[in-house]
């Protein structure tokens, strides 16, 4: 599955260059741009795109890269623990 580039979110690539999310390399590169400098809008068009699936598995992978917070946000909303769980548990 081939998706069009947003200038906003990469900038670094040329206009009119498709992502190729079926190779993890673009797609990890596609989530974690979209996670670090997406609006609302952008990260709702990528979860429509990706199946569940895919998006764990790239999360899974690039999650390292990503901000503190952001990946702390997806971890928790994924299920998963974070490093900090211990310090800052769950408000129930």
């Amino acid at each position: 599955m081939k998706t069009l580039t947003s200038k906003r979110l990469f900038w670094f690539i040329k206009d009119g260059v498709e992502l190729d999310l079926d190779n993890p390399s673009q797609r990890d590169m596609y989530v974690q741009q979209t996670l670090s400098n997406g609006k609302t809008e952008d990260i709702k068009s990528m979860l429509h795109i990706l199946t569940v699936e895919a998006f764990h598995e790239s999360f899974n992978r690039i999650k390292r890269f990503l901000p503190r917070e952001i990946r702390r946000f997806w971890e928790e909303g994924l299920g998963g623990t974070t490093e900090d769980s211990k310090r800052y548990p769950r408000l129930s």
